[in-house]
């Protein structure tokens, strides 16, 4: 599995990483979170770890980024617990959140998890699209009060066919 691990600490980056590389991983590194959204595309990181507070972009909007363009499972790792932060890291699209100083035994279990937790989403996901019906057809108020009757199709290719029923 290659994990991206984002860090402006050089120290605690490398550490990661030995402690990555020595349980099997591939790592990919970022200074910050800018950095770590073009890597994310250019290595294609099975997974991420992110430090939240990271010049250029903090980890948050990095998490948001990368995931909006390839959702992979991240582990936000960060000093700062506040409830805030948490709630944040969650709506960017963060499926766990370690508090430092971090231990080799909280990290590795982490990435598992979150990477089992994302494959079970992405499942879900594949499922309700399968089973979603093909052809839905709804009434679109405007500002005005005039309801434009929509059907949406699915094509084929997955593509959507927008336009007003017929009525």
């Amino acid at each position: 599995m290659k994990v991206l691990v984002a860090e402006d600490e050089t120290i605690i980056r490398l550490d990661l990483r030995g402690l990555l590389e020595r349980n099997g991983f591939e790592v990919e590194e970022a200074r910050n979170g800018d950095e770590a959204v073009q890597v994310a595309r250019d290595a294609s990181p099975d997974a991420a770890v992110l430090d939240l507070r990271m010049p250029v972009l903090d980890g948050i909007e990095a998490a948001r980024r990368i995931y909006a363009e390839r959702p992979i499972p991240i582990v936000m790792l960060t000093a700062h617990s506040d409830r805030r932060f948490v709630e944040r890291a969650i709506e960017a699209g963060v499926f766990t959140y370690l508090v430092k100083p971090f231990r080799e035994a909280d990290v590795v279990p982490a990435i598992h998890a979150a990477s089992a937790r994302h494959a079970e989403l992405l499942a879900a996901r594949r499922t309700l699209g399968s089973t979603t019906p093909q052809t839905v057809e709804l009434d679109l108020p405007s500002p005005s009060g005039f309801s434009w009757p929509l059907r949406v199709e699915r094509r084929e290719d997955g593509s959507l066919d927008i336009r007003i029923a017929p009525g």
